[in-house]
């Protein structure tokens, strides 16, 4: 996917090559700018690599992420027949259902359904006789849930690569295993490209797309930037008949995203995959970049699995990884141009929905960069809305 370099030039650098990254740079090189992609790792190496490719607006509360994820699911509908006749990125548009456990929870969950029917979400209230007819094998007696047709998955590895191999096809050059050691900029601040540990690519933007390592990228150009990493762990079962037929997880979840504390938190999410293979999580705990192997943590996410699946309790597990969110402390990403360093853009902080967000996030980002109208309000993710002060470049 690459070449060596020692000097280059390009109008844009993406620094990144997870599927954040790969949007920004396919939305870009299609709208012809030309665009260079560097990461310190491999393509998909990061939080892409170690997540569950899902597409949701059921965990999303009225507000401008939901915003960001309807207009993103509308994209990922599309993508697929963009990136070729070859490519298969496993999109499936299964739906979400969402499960109460107590009848106290069926009511919340009825409300918060009502409050994202109202921004345009498909949400469809579900009675304990249909949960049965949707997901034969959950725990009898649950009181009912919420169907939400416009979930769906994607193989988050295959997404990011076949999205720069498309960019590719439009110009654009992709250098893995490259890290971004500085930031050049003019004395009056203006971003002029990025030094690297395979030579300087000179541009005239930058986009931050690093995903949890965003923060260090930021700071190269001068800025700070508080996204921090977040650590989650899934199990992998054995390959399976079909048990599973949606994503679904427990009301809890919903409370879980939202939530700022840097405690352990899990709660069961339980979906299949094209291979058979079924996926549970899902954990969140704020404990920096360690990959520690937790048992604590499996054990529960077994459990949790187990008592909304009893079937499960026969199924072996075979293997487990583990992978770090991009968290910001408002839980929105950062998309957009920084007013502190000009022709820095970010495209980072979407915690566990950069999947889902990476197209729109593409969209928007390649507007920025063309001058063109996104055609979204951006002031809610913008980088500098922190409380913050400049580190030294």
């Amino acid at each position: 996917m690459s070449s060596e370099f020692h000097r280059a030039s390009a109008d844009v650098v993406v620094v990144g090559a997870g599927v954040v990254g790969a949007a920004c740079a396919f939305y870009a090189a299609r709208a012809g700018l030309r665009v260079t992609v560097v990461d310190a790792g491999a393509v998909a190496g990061g939080t892409t690599g170690a997540g569950e490719g899902n597409l949701l607006v059921s965990d999303k509360e009225p507000g401008p992420e939901l915003e960001l994820a309807l207009r993103s699911t509308a994209l990922w509908r599309e993508l697929t027949p963009e990136l070729g006749p070859d490519a298969d990125i496993e999109y499936e548009p299964k739906g979400g259902v969402v499960v109460a456990e107590s009848p106290q929870g069926y009511d919340a969950l009825l409300a918060f359904a009502a409050t994202q029917r109202a921004a345009g979400v498909v949400a469809e209230a579900v009675t304990d006789k249909d949960l049965a007819s949707l997901e034969p094998h959950l725990a009898p007696g649950l009181p009912g849930g919420v169907l939400y047709p416009q979930d769906s998955q994607v193989q988050p590895m295959l997404a990011a690569a076949w999205l720069l191999r498309a960019a590719q096809r439009s110009g654009a050059t992709v250098h893995p295993h490259t890290r971004v050691t500085g930031i050049d900029r003019t004395p009056d601040g203006r971003v002029t490209g990025v030094r690297t540990s395979r030579g300087t690519v000179t541009a005239g933007a930058v986009v931050n797309a690093a995903g949890t390592w965003s923060a260090g990228v930021a700071a190269l150009a001068g800025v700070e930037l508080p996204i921090m990493p977040r650590r989650g762990f899934i199990l992998v079962t054995e390959p399976l008949p079909v048990l599973v037929r949606h994503k679904v997880y427990g009301a809890e979840y919903v409370a879980n995203v939202a939530s700022s504390s840097a405690d352990l938190e899990t709660s069961a999410v339980v979906e299949g995959t094209a291979s058979g293979t079924i996926l549970i999580g899902a954990s969140r705990e704020r404990v920096g970049f360690d990959r520690t192997l937790s048992l604590r943590v499996l054990q529960r996410l077994a459990d949790q699995a187990i008592r909304l699946f009893p079937v499960l309790a026969d199924v072996s597990a075979i293997r487990t990884y583990r992978g770090f969110r991009p968290y910001a402390p408002d839980h929105l990403p950062v998309i957009g141009a920084d007013p502190r360093a000009p022709g820095l853009f970010h495209a980072c902080g979407h915690e566990g929905a950069g999947v889902g967000l990476a197209p729109v996030t593409g969209v928007l980002t390649a507007a920025l960069l063309t001058g063109t109208d996104p055609g979204l309000d951006l002031r809610p993710f913008r980088p500098d809305r922190f409380e913050s002060t400049a580190v030294s470049a």
